[in-house]
């Protein structure tokens, strides 16, 4: 008997620094793989510094993929929208710009359908309204190395003890991950 391999599908979230991002989406399981990087905007082959200055037109983003027999987009949407801010605009804690927005890029009509339905429940949590961009995935371009696993990385960085480790705590309270 062979084994099957579960096939993946891929979705695009930005929440603020994509850090913080990654190191919540790694907790999860049915999460395969994640890569930070920078969509939503026009520049070709962006780096760090220039999506930095928030001219570019992206967004820090992770590009999550995960195995939907294992974990449902409406899971990972939950976690999303529990570990940022979705009603502040270019703007997460002290990280200001557009840069910065909540943004989900999707890569199917399906996927487009499942996000729409799932802010119209989620809005009911919010005081606010919700400011995520949602559009179609056009160019994803991967993050330079230094930023792959940088909580992992540098646990004891002034920005990881101070932003990334109390997010990281909230979701595995929330979600009640070991």
């Amino acid at each position: 008997m062979t084994k099957m391999e579960s096939k993946t599908e891929t979705i695009i979230f930005g929440g603020g620094c994509f850090w913080c991002t990654e190191a919540v989406f790694k907790m999860i399981k049915g999460v395969a793989k994640t890569t930070p990087g920078y969509a939503g905007g026009a520049t070709a082959n962006p780096t760090y510094e220039e999506v930095s200055t928030g001219n570019t037109g992206h967004a820090e983003v992770l590009m999550v993929e995960y195995d939907p027999k294992v974990l449902s987009l409406r899971k990972l949407l939950d976690v999303f929208f529990s570990m940022h801010d979705p009603t502040s605009l270019n703007k997460q804690g002290a990280d200001v710009g557009p840069q910065y927005r909540s943004i989900i890029l999707y890569n199917s009509i399906e996927q487009k359908e499942e996000i729409e339905s799932l802010v119209k429940d989620v809005q009911k949590r919010f005081d606010k309204p919700i400011v995520t961009e949602i559009k179609r995935l056009g160019r994803f371009y991967p993050a330079e190395d230094y930023h792959r696993d940088y909580y992992d990385k540098n646990p004891t960085n002034p920005y990881s003890v101070s932003v990334i480790r109390p997010k990281v705590k909230k979701i595995r309270e929330e979600l009640k991950l070991k």
